[in-house]
């Protein structure tokens, strides 16, 4: 694994990142406005795992990449149960 960068909800992403990455962040950012989410302390934290980006917001949205495919997936947090 491979460290990476952290940046604001709304803001710029790293240059690197694929364009399926991308719209990935952009659609989880749009939907959270959406759903009246407070988001303005939150933040995007950047990792490579065997050279592929591993994108995840502070509320555990997890955005991975499949370069053979050219596409991104997201993965909302699970609920806890209790």
């Amino acid at each position: 694994m491979q460290l990476g960068t952290r940046w604001s909800v709304g803001g710029d992403v790293p240059p690197r990142l694929p364009e399926a990455v991308v719209a990935a962040v952009r659609s989880v950012e749009a939907e959270r406005t959406e759903q009246g989410v407070d988001t303005a302390v939150w933040r995007w934290t950047l990792t490579w795992l065997e050279g592929r980006p591993v994108v995840e917001l502070d509320d555990g949205t997890t955005i991975r990449y499949s370069p053979a495919a050219d596409a991104a997936t997201i993965e909302e947090p699970q609920p806890e149960d209790g």
